[in-house]
């Protein structure tokens, strides 16, 4: 089958893969073009759950947002989520594969290529056009063997590709040349266009450089991307927690403070905080800079007692402890969540059977071997009981409220596959505990979380800001960078459309 599909690699990680990948499907979706995302590959602590139980990048789902369609596991066959430095969760189509090391996962990639081509070809049969993401670089030739991502698993569909280089971190010529060179003829073949991204300055003072890259690559400069900042909307990359939640907010903002765990996992959670300026989101990374925020968030977590493990040894639990007695409020997200509870059974991630908690929740966590996947309905047990809010779930660990403990929500499965309704999270004066992910994407639930742990502190939180308009904002944004900056008719060229 030949298919319109381009690959989108980069010379490095971060180079912006993601965000001419969503300018692009955006611009398409824009002329009512049938488009799909793809990454065969994906390795992010980030993830997103499907209205199937599937959990995939939260990149594409991202993308699939900005394209108008629903996401599936077909979008993102493998997910690797990272679970120590050597080794990671797999996910195969959207569902628990194993736990392998970095040596054992190489081994097994063998077997996954018929997924992954099976994956974007069942893709490519239900959409006009598949605008797929690389990962890292193509040229890490230690990893060209049984390539699930980048220009092997192109060669072996039949598609191109566009090679991003990023030229803020300086060296980007020999970056592009480099990439293009060390890969073997039928690999570097596949590359039809380069493009420079990040640019700052006079694009003519390129000029001399890209005539001289064309002419020792063959290869066209397909545009110049300019640098902007603050584009980033579900980001993978941890980096985005640091540089863009640190900024500027209104004097007298709620200061909201993020402890940073080793293992913290689905920190998109707070990127609507980040765009928010009645909140100044800070990242906590040492046990004193708890006393300087107004509400602390402990995250999600990939390994929820290893990380409790660290909050103890390096000081944080007597600080925590100190800041929920004068009165300040306190926020666990799905493992950070857990560890509030008196008392962890896990027998899953940590394999330890029972673990003394932090003991801030009338009730005890229990680790499950089947992991909960899913999309909710939410509706808050207390106020607003009639707005539907959309949140998901990704979880081993179920906690076990006290009975008479007052829960958060009221939820049911956006699948209707759990008819009945059933209770979730805590909620008590200064301390809020929920397994749901995307909570604050709603106006409603910020308000209706932060504004009493506002005035705990003597503050006023009025949630005003919408994060779905800001969210399609960013989308057209991408594709105006897209469109003006490489081209409506370039990006047609280049698919053949």
């Amino acid at each position: 089958m030949s298919y319109k599909a381009l690959l989108i690699t980069g010379t490095s990680s971060d180079a912006g893969k993601s965000t001419i990948t969503t300018g692009i499907i955006r611009m398409l979706a824009n002329e009512k073009i049938s488009v799909a995302p793809f990454k065969g590959q994906n390795m992010a602590l980030n993830s997103y759950v499907t209205i199937k139980g599937e959990e995939i990048g939260r990149a594409q789902a991202s993308q699939a947002r900005a394209a108008g369609i629903e996401a599936t596991a077909l979008m993102n066959p493998v997910l690797l989520k990272p679970t120590s430095d050597k080794g990671s969760s797999v996910l195969v189509l959207g569902k628990p594969f194993g736990e392998f090391s970095a040596a054992q996962f190489q081994r097994a990639k063998k077997d996954l290529i018929e997924v992954v081509d099976g994956a974007f070809d069942s893709l490519a049969r239900s959409f006009d056009v598949i605008i797929a993401e690389g990962a890292g670089s193509p040229a890490e030739i230690n990893l060209l063997q049984n390539d699930l991502v980048n220009l092997g698993f192109a060669r072996r569909v039949g598609v191109n590709s566009i090679l991003i280089g990023d030229i803020d971190r300086g060296g980007v010529f020999a970056s592009l040349f480099g990439t293009v060179s060390i890969l073997p003829s039928e690999l570097g073949d596949l590359v039809k266009g380069f493009v420079i991204n990040k640019f700052r300055g006079d694009v003519s003072l390129l000029t001399p450089a890209i005539k001289e890259l064309t002419q020792r690559t063959n290869i066209e400069v397909l545009g110049v991307v300019p640098r902007i900042s603050k584009l980033s909307i579900d980001s993978e990359d941890s980096l985005a927690l640091v540089s863009g939640f640190l900024g500027p907010a209104k004097f007298d903002a709620l200061v909201v403070g993020i402890l940073q765990l080793p293992y913290m996992s689905n920190f998109t959670d707070f990127e609507p905080l980040a765009h928010d300026e009645q909140v100044r989101l800070v990242l906590v990374t040492q046990p004193q800079q708890i006393a300087f925020v107004d509400v602390l968030i402990i995250p999600g977590t990939k390994s929820t007692v290893s990380d409790l493990d660290y909050l103890r040894s390096n000081g944080f639990v007597s600080e925590l402890y100190a800041h929920v007695s004068k009165g300040k409020g306190l926020v666990g997200i799905c493992g950070g969540y857990q560890m509030l509870t008196r008392k962890i059974f896990d027998g899953v991630e940590s394999d330890r059977s029972a673990v003394v908690g932090l003991g801030l929740i009338d009730g005890v966590t229990r680790f499950s071997p089947t992991k909960i996947l899913r999309q909710l309905d939410c509706r808050f047990t207390q106020g607003d009981s009639k707005t539907l809010l959309k949140t998901y779930q990704i979880h081993h660990g179920r906690v076990d409220l006290d009975e008479g403990a007052n829960a958060l929500f009221s939820v049911q499965a956006a699948d209707l596959l759990m008819p009945q309704k059933e209770d979730e999270g805590y909620l008590s004066e200064c301390v809020v505990g929920t397994s749901c992910h995307g909570v604050f994407e709603s106006r409603l639930a910020r308000q209706t979380i932060l504004g009493p742990l506002a005035q705990l502190v003597d503050k006023v939180y009025e949630a005003t800001m919408d994060f779905e308009i800001l969210r399609q904002e960013y989308y057209e944004r991408c594709a105006d960078l897209v469109t003006t900056h490489i081209g409506r008719n370039t990006i047609f060229r280049m698919l053949n459309i």
